[in-house]
């Protein structure tokens, strides 16, 4: 299951907009597309958005005309703008465009950066890939055998560049021998869950169940769910973690009824820059996005309508974060910092 796919001059994408109905990979050969892609939701998920991105300014520097090794410079810092445009929330976009920077501003032959920069997007997807099975190693421990799980949005090879982060966890534990079973929330107002984790975990014989958003409480004080673990976009010095809108809302319950709320990222989601969870800038989405469901409008005409796209889990409401570096417990009063 690959969500992008390096060709050597071109760029594919399995359009996420589309599943769980149709399953269309596209291919660009046009940088601009590829940024487009990143924008519009065709591929989502902190890590794939990094990976992406990464393709997208390999295939520019090739495609891009200069004359001099200073025109290219000039010509590729507007491309890595474009890119740092289309998603502000995921801290991956930036570290993947701020490793591309590293090798453009250090350059010193035309023909080589171009290849440098072709073998450092493969390594980005390389690396990730790696990283989400030592994340899933490190994190199988916190799942016990028998568990459901609820998951919320897709923090799985969809959103990675293969295997997943909150859903390599969930592989890890069941490769260990484990029986787990999966809630996941369907989570308004894209729809992830429903569409992508229900979709990817049925194509891997993983027993799956899909609930609604404002389920999880129900679930929760029942007893159903054991374990919470979600993937994240942003991961603050002081362990705030900002996900997908709602993962706020189900931290809160979990702790009000005693159940492990566990975030599993790279170490590329931690942003050691960002303070706190009050400094990391949200993105705002379509309205559209709430106001229909596919091409139904479910909202009247000229009704207000808010449609932030993620929000902020404070690090008391937080178990354990989990990376391929190791994990950090109880993160209140910790952070991050020691990870690095």
């Amino acid at each position: 299951m690959e969500a992008v796919k390096w060709n050597g001059d071109s760029v594919t994408i399995l359009d996420q907009r589309l599943l769980p109905l149709k399953e269309v990979y596209n291919t660009y050969k046009n940088y601009t597309d590829v940024a487009y892609a990143i924008k519009s939701m065709e591929t989502r998920g902190a890590p794939a958005i990094g990976i992406t991105a990464g393709m997208g300014i390999a295939l520019a520097a090739k495609t891009i005309t200069a004359k001099s090794l200073e025109e290219f410079k000039e010509e590729m810092e507007k491309v890595l703008n474009l890119f740092a445009s289309t998603r502000p929330t995921a801290v991956n976009l930036f570290w993947t465009i701020n490793r591309m920077r590293s090798l453009i501003l250090s350059a010193r032959d035309l023909d080589v950066i171009k290849s440098a920069l072709e073998t450092e997007a493969i390594k980005i997807l390389e690396e990730d890939i790696a990283a989400n099975k030592q994340m899933g190693k490190n994190g199988a421990r916190f799942l016990d055998d028998g568990d459901i799980v609820m998951t919320h949005c897709n923090a799985g090879a969809l959103a990675t560049g293969g295997y997943g982060t909150a859903l390599g966890v969930i592989r890890a534990a069941i490769e260990e021998g484990k029986q787990i079973e999966v809630f996941a929330c369907e989570t308004r107002p894209y729809l992830q869950g429903a569409r992508l984790t229900t979709w990817e975990l049925l194509k891997d014989n993983i027993p799956v169940t899909l609930i609604t958003d404002n389920m999880s409480g129900y679930f929760m004080k029942n007893g159903t769910i054991k374990k919470i673990i979600v993937g994240a976009d942003r991961i603050a010095r002081n362990g705030d973690v900002a996900n997908k809108i709602g993962t706020y809302s189900h931290s809160v319950l979990a702790k009000e009824h005693g159940i492990p709320f566990l975030v599993a990222a790279p170490i590329s989601t931690l942003d050691p820059d960002t303070p706190t969870g009050d400094d990391i800038v949200i993105e705002e989405r379509s309205v559209d996005e709430v106001a229909y469901i596919g091409n139904v409008q479910i909202a009247p005409e000229g009704i207000k309508i808010k449609n932030p796209s993620f929000d902020v889990t404070p690090a008391k409401n937080i178990t354990a974060i989990i990376t391929e570096r190791g994990v950090i417990e109880k993160p209140e009063g910790k952070g991050i910092i020691e990870l690095f």
